[in-house]
């Protein structure tokens, strides 16, 4: 008989191989989850102040306050998750002040 399929022996090397390398996998990304938020948090800043200066190209000045770029569909949100609220100056830079956003 020439039957063509995996033996239960080969199936359980290959979940164990499997079952391996997410015990390897998921504990480093748990442990990098606080430091990928925070550079997403410093993209969505740099964002916000590119966003500052479409605004201020569109309108001839500055936005009032991060509120009004969101009225205006400029931004969606104005504080970053878990890392706190962003906040215009008034010469128009954008920044993050951290442990401001409750929860």
């Amino acid at each position: 008989m020439n039957e063509k399929g995996f033996t239960l022996i080969e199936m359980l090397i290959v979940l164990f191989v499997i079952s391996i390398l997410l015990i390897i996998t998921i504990p480093n990304i748990l442990k990098n989850q606080n430091s990928i938020q925070s550079k997403g948090c410093d993209a969505y800043v740099k964002m916000a102040q590119s966003q500052v200066q479409a605004y201020q190209i569109d309108h001839h000045a500055l936005p009032e306050s991060l509120a009004e770029l969101k009225d205006k569909e400029y931004l969606k949100e104005t504080y970053c998750q878990k890392d706190g609220d962003i906040i215009l100056s008034a010469d128009g830079e954008v920044s993050l002040v951290k442990g401001s956003k409750d929860e």
